[in-house]
């Protein structure tokens, strides 16, 4: 049995104004340019109805009416797009299948409306799906927000990772300072911070270790400084000392 695509201009806008001018972009899109434009569409097979999908409230979305006589829009073309090798009895279980999978409800301008409807009803009766021009701009636009949705949740991850990462940077800079303070009865200055200039070095190093590979030489150096910071340390500590037995 021939299986028939019915394709309308959709027109069922209050104003006057607004459908034509859908129309005249349809014109243009499709007619003059070949990529497409804002329509609706309905599969007829076995006798004198088409059926699509819709939204409504409660209920199935899918529905029937004359081909070609749908009130709400402005009839368009006809596109043949082959024959089905299913009886009449199995294209009612079809639509028995497909009245309950697709509820008026779930209907979406985007993702799930009526082009969508038809490319899976086509596809289960074994014939070719719509054109790519009939439902172009539905697609186009459910991947821009697909994009955007994506890069949305990506921007959030990336956030919630940059803010765990510098959480356990603290404490792990915390951690150091804490291990590299130094208390003896004898200092002064018991500061549970440690040493501000070994502090203020190994700080310095850590940064540009992070910023570019480190060579040998300039180990070195580092390793040298730090020797050179506990050694005047060390060399403080017993003058202090001895100044205070004196007393």
């Amino acid at each position: 049995m021939e299986v028939i695509l019915h394709v309308y201009d959709v027109t069922n806008g209050a104003s006057d104004k607004t459908n034509n001018t859908i129309v005249q972009i349809n014109k243009i899109f499709k007619d003059g340019i070949g990529l497409g434009g804002i329509f609706h569409s309905a599969v007829q097979v076995y006798g004198d109805d088409e059926w699509s999908f819709g939204y409504c409230e409660q209920g199935t979305g899918v529905f029937s009416c004359p081909s070609g006589k749908n009130p709400m829009y402005t009839y368009r073309e006809s596109i043949k797009l082959g024959t089905t090798a299913f009886s009449i009895f199995k294209v009612n279980q079809i639509l028995r299948e497909l009245s309950r999978e697709w509820p008026g409800h779930s209907y979406d301008l985007l993702s799930k409306n009526c082009n969508h409807f038809c490319d899976e009803f086509c596809e289960r009766l074994g014939v070719p799906k719509l054109p790519g021009w009939v439902n172009r701009f539905a697609h186009a636009g459910d991947t821009a927000a697909e994009i955007a949705g994506n890069t949305a949740y990506r921007l959030r991850q990336a956030k919630t990772e940059i803010v765990a990462a510098s959480k356990v940077a603290y404490r792990f800079l915390a951690g150091v300072a804490s291990n590299n303070s130094i208390v003896t009865p004898g200092s002064p200055v018991n500061s549970p911070r440690g040493s501000p200039r070994f502090q203020a070095t190994w700080f310095k190093n850590l940064i540009s270790s992070g910023s570019k590979p480190s060579t040998s030489s300039e180990l070195g150096n580092r390793d040298e400084e730090v020797m050179r910071e506990r050694k005047q340390q060390e060399a403080e500590t017993p003058r202090t000392q001895s100044s205070r037995y004196a007393i």
